[in-house]
């Protein structure tokens, strides 16, 4: 048994050491054709003034006009506005905007959730946990995609975005905590989360997608204990395979140890990690603390130098923010493994089958032959 978990660990050293090279638009890393317009891309939270802009954008990579598959769809962004949040680690406001240290007592105590008509016009909208929603805004359509990643130019996202007065907020609210989730309105299954831009599509992170972020610490724990036996056998069996784990996106780490959310406090200046801005480079800053994914495969994806650092269109200055979106075009379909199995499984094992058959029905005659003439003499 205990072999038999050390192979799967190997094999997800590889797996997702690959399924990590996009913000959070490469996870969660399996999206069926019918949850792809409900993928979560990002999550943005600024000042503007009196007002706090919230931005969620979904659906990667589109290109096509509407309508899309949205209406089984249920899209929250969460605010925790009674955690305590402290400062005095300058690693975790540099890393994460702050430190929680009571990571198990999140809850929302704003909420805001939305439905969406395939048209991308509003189904359904409840605020709850804010004063005076009626003062409100809120835009949804399609929007170039803010993503300061090459990979990721020239391509829309279905964005919802408000704009919330500050005095909707608890007066003298200095600290937020934020996270988004889609989930299917049939059973009200999670499939995706958003937290701190750049953590859920790190192969080591995938587990939080399906989870609130009062169980994300315990799961981290949880799954380090197995990753750590991986990695005490390769450092004893296999040295350059454990270097190998030490850069993948799947050994947990020593900061790792926190719950996936977005910390914005008023005290200090916005921008990642402090909320996210849409000018942040994510790619640069994410990578400064340990984080390299996104920078390292926007020169690999793109061949591109040097690295874009803005975005591939200017932001417009009144709400909400995003560039207008490129003009629709046929969806790409996504690559598909059918060619690559048919050309190097199929094909090659029905040959092998073929001359495996060949050879057992000539043995058989050849035996058939030789015991005749014995029969004969």
């Amino acid at each position: 048994m205990q072999h038999s978990r050390i192979l799967s660990l190997v094999f997800a050293l590889f797996f997702f050491s690959f399924a990590s090279y996009a913000s959070d638009h490469a996870d969660p890393f399996k999206v069926g054709p019918d949850e792809q317009a409900a993928n979560i891309t990002g999550l943005f939270f600024f000042p503007e003034g009196d007002q706090m802009i919230a931005i969620l954008d979904v659906n990667r990579s589109l290109t096509a006009a509407p309508p899309y598959i949205l209406d089984p769809f249920e899209f929250t962004i969460n605010m925790d506005t009674h955690s305590k949040v402290t400062f005095d680690s300058a690693e975790d406001r540099a890393r994460y905007g702050g430190t929680v240290p009571n990571p198990d007592g999140i809850f929302p105590d704003i909420s805001i959730k939305i439905r969406l008509n395939n048209d991308v016009t509003v189904k359904e909208k409840i605020f709850k946990g804010l004063k005076n929603p009626e003062n409100i805004k809120m835009y949804t359509g399609v929007r170039d995609d803010p993503f300061i990643f090459p990979k990721f130019f020239n391509v829309n996202v279905i964005t919802m975005a408000f704009s919330i007065p500050k005095s909707s907020f608890p007066e003298g609210q200095k600290n937020w905590l934020l996270w988004a989730t889609s989930e299917r309105i049939e059973n009200g299954k999670q499939f995706d989360h958003v937290g701190r831009t750049n953590r859920t599509q790190l192969g080591r992170f995938e587990l939080l997608n399906t989870l609130p972020p009062s169980q994300h610490v315990a799961a981290i724990k949880k799954r380090a204990e197995s990753v750590n036996k991986l990695q005490d056998f390769l450092k004893a069996c296999l040295p350059p395979l454990a270097n190998l784990n030490q850069l993948s996106g799947l050994l947990i780490r020593h900061y790792d140890y926190v719950p996936d959310v977005m910390v914005y406090t008023n005290q200090f200046e916005p921008g990642y990690p402090n909320g996210r801005r849409l000018t942040d480079d994510v790619a640069l800053l994410s990578c400064s603390q340990g984080d390299c994914p996104l920078q390292e495969n926007a020169f690999i994806d793109t061949k591109q130098w040097p690295r874009a650092t803005v975005n591939d269109k200017p932001f417009i200055a009144e709400f909400p923010y995003l560039a207008e979106p490129w003009p629709a075009k046929p969806q790409k379909p996504a690559p598909s493994c059918w060619p690559y199995i048919m050309k190097y499984v199929v094909i090659p094992g029905v040959i092998i089958l073929a001359l495996v058959i060949g050879l057992i029905v000539w043995w058989r005659r050849k035996c058939a032959c030789h015991h005749h003439a014995h029969a004969e003499i």
